[in-house]
């Protein structure tokens, strides 16, 4: 477990505006975003970073194809991922777009350095390329059928001049840093692959920058090349903060200070250039690296990986407009543990929201709210501790959901977390069997008992909202709300304190999640959410 440090740097990748984003990239966001805002919610300074990666020969064929302008086409595409975002209610601090001049006079700045540094020198390129990935490969990677490794469309031919990057020069460096640093990638697996199959086999000098097409960041020094795609992207983690400018604060801040954790969240495809390139381009600027690279697993469909080019992709919108922002969010942290692949299907997400949202935690509201009204007038009870048999163990499980939660979150086991606290709602729901309210109200010397239960059920339901709050952005509003607790109120600490909800009048008991019929919801997301 690593040692949390007292302010937080996280980023998702900067996606590529070749096409409207689908599910598969909403997972990604959501995921940091939880992060992001569970920080918030324990008080770090964080700063959470996202954005898009605009230029390369892809972007400008598509753009062609378009009979646009690179720079309209990507203006175009990033209007949909931003309001995509906001749809998602994703709390990102900025977003960087790698056309802004704020990132173009950085990486030409550091593109330079790196020429200074003799890391970087003017060379010939011959060998095989992807255009969808900007890759290019050796004749032993693409093999006989001549297919890119990573996303196995065919490769062609190029040549031309190019500068290189001299990555054999860190090569030793970068195993001694993960080394030092087993927890820099998660999972491990994810750097085993890294060492066997790139770096012990020797560290080809990387290509870093083309001269067959224009769309690009030009090299200062010699205009006619562009910047090639993953020289230029990787550095909007420290362009987007000021890096090499008068105002640097943030930079300084949350770059610099060693009390900063730093973290990238991205996904397997391309880790390579993260757990490499990047450490390696940082090496050469003589700037620290980053404390983790999260690897999450792939958000996959019956029929395989979700991609724009299989048709296979899920557009969020009407997701979200049918079953509402929390049912998208919650699915995609819960189902999907984070570092492993996932499937979406229609019956798991219809029943992953009856069982847990409907069944479970909105019941166990809107049972708790209801009985409080009817023996209580609505005025939540003084909470007092072991007054029922039962309480102790409740309160236990309250103490140790707090705990285990927090020791997960910080850990980025975002699934593993919810689950502690769906099983502390499970408990409650348990808790009102046990001590049957309904017969305590009855007999007038249960008064007493009956308070108590009311202040404990009051209080698991408080606790649960908060710690679903990082995922749950809308219902938990609503939930702390009906719970009668002032917005002033509706932080962290509340949980701590046993008397928060004392006195507080709840509102009329609204259903927050409906329960689906899964013989009518599942043939309408076959039909008309996943229709190609």
């Amino acid at each position: 477990m690593i040692k949390m440090k007292k302010q937080f740097y996280i980023t998702t990748p900067i996606y590529y505006p070749s096409a409207k984003l689908h599910l598969g990239h909403a997972y990604a966001t959501t995921l940091t975003d939880v992060w992001a805002r569970y920080k918030r919610l324990r008080g770090f300074p964080t700063y959470f970073l996202t954005g898009t990666d605009e230029h390369g020969q892809k972007i400008e064929q598509n753009a062609a194809k378009a009979g646009k302008s690179p720079q309209h086409f990507v203006d175009d595409v990033v209007i949909g991922i931003q309001s995509l975002w906001k749809t998602f209610k994703i709390s990102n601090d900025d977003f960087i777009r790698t056309t802004e001049p704020r990132h173009e006079s950085i990486v030409q700045a550091i593109f330079t350095k790196m020429v200074n540094n003799g890391d970087i020198y003017l060379g010939k390129y011959e060998g095989w390329y992807c255009t969808f990935c900007e890759s290019f490969w050796t004749n032993t990677q693409v093999g006989e059928d001549h297919v890119c490794p990573d996303c196995k469309r065919p490769v062609h031919q190029d040549k031309e001049d190019a500068y290189f990057f001299k990555m054999s020069k860190y090569a030793d460096r970068l195993l001694a840093f993960y080394e030092e640093h087993p927890q820099f990638i998660t999972p491990e697996s994810r750097k085993n692959e890294m060492i066997n199959t790139f770096i012990k086999p020797g560290l080809e000098d990387l290509c870093v920058s083309r001269t067959s097409f224009s769309w690009g960041i030009p090299v200062k020094e010699n205009p006619k090349h562009v910047v090639y795609v993953w020289l230029d992207a990787l550095t909007n983690y420290i362009s987007a903060l000021g890096y090499g400018t008068k105002n640097d604060e943030l930079y300084q801040k949350f770059w610099v200070d060693e009390q900063t954790e730093i973290v990238h969240i991205l996904g397997a495809d391309i880790n390579r250039f993260h757990a490499i390139y990047w450490p390696i381009f940082l090496m050469s600027l003589g700037l620290r690296l980053p404390d983790r690279l999260i690897v999450h697993g792939l958000l996959m469909m019956k029929d395989g990986k979700m991609s724009k080019s299989k048709g296979n992709v899920i557009d969020p919108l009407p997701l979200v407009e049918k079953y509402g922002l929390d049912t998208v969010r919650y699915y995609l942290v819960r189902e999907t543990v984070f570092g492993q692949d996932g499937q979406f299907t229609p019956e798991q997400f219809v029943d992953r929201v009856n069982v847990d949202l409907a069944n479970d935690y909105g019941n166990l509201l809107n049972r708790t709210l209801t009985m409080i009204q009817k023996y209580f007038h609505g005025v939540i009870p003084a909470y007092e501790s072991n007054v029922h048999p039962v309480d102790a163990s409740l309160e236990l499980l309250i103490k140790s959901t707090i705990q285990e939660y927090e020791l997960l979150m910080d850990n980025l086991q975002l699934t593993e977390a919810i689950m502690k606290v769906n099983t502390l709602v499970a408990r409650g729901n348990k808790y009102i069997d046990e001590t049957q309210p309904w017969i305590l109200a009855k007999d007038p010397t249960q008064a007493k008992t009956l308070a108590s239960v009311m202040a404990h059920l009051a209080h698991v339901l408080l606790t649960a909202t908060m710690l679903y709050s990082p995922v749950l952005v809308e219902s938990s509003t609503k939930a702390l709300n009906q719970l009668g607790l002032g917005s002033d109120k509706q932080t962290y600490e509340a949980i701590h304190n046993l008397q928060t909800l004392s006195g507080c009048t709840i509102t009329v008991p609204q259903p927050l999640f409906p329960r689906l019929d899964p013989a009518i919801e599942v043939p309408y997301i076959q039909q008309t959410i996943l229709k190609k």
